[in-house]
């Protein structure tokens, strides 16, 4: 079942090439959406696939991103919107 996850990364997660990464690793997966900085030193996503990968993308960032150090994750679940491809946004 296709699923939507709007996340929320916060930790040393800008200044890393966390959303390159992200970006690189969603593609690798299939997954649909975005990822961007937010203002407040977090960074945002969203990601549509099916949900094992949705879920497995979400741990890849939390545990995997090469320079990154994530303290937190928050995950709110929604409904698909159609994302076609995945980009950094800005």
């Amino acid at each position: 079942m296709l699923r939507r996850a709007h996340v929320y990364f916060s930790g040393k997660v800008q200044g890393v090439f966390f959303r390159a990464n992200t970006e690189k690793k969603a593609r690798e997966l299939g997954v649909n959406g975005w990822v961007r900085n937010l203002p407040d030193g977090r960074v945002e996503a969203v990601f549509e696939a099916e949900e094992p990968i949705v879920k497995e993308l979400i741990e890849w960032c939390r545990t995997s991103q090469p320079y990154a150090k994530v303290s937190g994750v928050e995950i709110k679940w929604e409904e698909p919107e159609g994302e076609k491809g995945f980009r950094i946004r800005y």
